[in-house]
């Protein structure tokens, strides 16, 4: 497995990008350029990542295929498409974004289009199929050669499960098309948490060859009502990380589990203590 996270440390160039990397102990990163990026830029990072053993793990095109205003929707595909070429040319394992949210999260509000929360046309009838159309659109624009085009799961869209995603994934019927592996993001009701080990034993089970990244942090089911699930640093929630871990390293060993949202870099650091001690009680090793 390789861990990997956000750097605060300043960097200038891709060999300083690396070191900072290098110095936290981390073997996998982000992708550090935005598409746009000249062919030198990409060139310049992806030979420095490879000579200081990192993985670029993902480029980001946190965006909304599916929203209800075309113009947004138009935009949002271009830069999925740009963003997965970007990923493609740097070595990066995956492009990744959300399905995308098909109304705004606010009915009273047709001002804030939304993109990443709950909508009932989320689960409309036609929604699958137009994402699998969208995904379709984005992977045989770029026909990407080494990354993987991957939807993030989320609680209150498409793919929200391991079955779910299973279904895209025969939809979609695309060897361009991945899975990035966020395990909180499923955990939505008190059974799903406290029977997370399973949840994430499924994912493995179901999507294991297809699993390009993950996501590390953490779930803390608060006691009131009504049902309230928040996000935290990973070790302070009810993640079963020797599962999560165990799993991911019997898959693959070059596997990228990026920490994320967390605001400090003292708490970033305190993430990868936890992740690094689990490991060590399970006898694992980071690569």
């Amino acid at each position: 497995m390789r861990l990997g996270g956000p750097v605060f440390e300043k960097w200038t160039d891709p060999e300083t990008w690396a070191a900072a990397h290098r110095h936290l102990g981390y073997r996998a990163a982000y992708c550090p350029l935005r598409p746009g990026a000249s062919h030198e830029e990409i060139a310049a990072f992806s030979q420095a990542a490879e000579k200081a053993g990192l993985v670029i793990s993902e480029v980001g095109a946190w965006s909304n295929p599916l929203s209800p205003i075309e113009s947004v929707r138009r935009r949002s595909i271009t830069h999925c498409q740009e963003s997965l070429a970007l990923a493609d040319e740097i070595g990066a394992q995956t492009c990744v974004t959300i399905s995308g949210a098909r109304g705004p999260q606010d009915e009273a509000s047709l001002t804030a289009p939304g993109w990443d929360g709950p909508h009932p046309d989320n689960y409309a009838a036609d929604t699958f199929d137009l994402i699998v159309e969208t995904t379709r659109q984005i992977i045989d624009a770029v026909q990407p050669r080494r990354a993987c085009f991957a939807l993030e799961t989320m609680p209150w869209m498409y793919p929200d499960s391991p079955e779910s995603y299973l279904e895209l994934i025969h939809a979609i019927n695309r060897p361009g098309f991945g899975v990035h592996l966020d395990p909180v993001n499923m955990v939505s009701s008190p059974q799903l948490y406290f029977n997370n080990a399973q949840l994430i034993r499924s994912c493995f089970e179901l999507l294991g060859p297809h699993i390009k990244s993950c996501h590390a942090k953490d779930v803390h089911l608060a006691g009131k009502l009504t049902v309230h699930l928040d996000e935290v640093c990973p070790g302070d929630g009810a993640l079963d990380y020797p599962i999560f871990l165990e799993e991911a390293a019997k898959l693959n060993p070059d596997l990228p589990i990026m920490l994320e949202h967390l605001s400090r870099a003292e708490d970033y650091d305190r993430a990868a203590a936890h992740l690094r001690s689990v490991a060590r009680e399970l006898n694992l090793e980071w690569s």
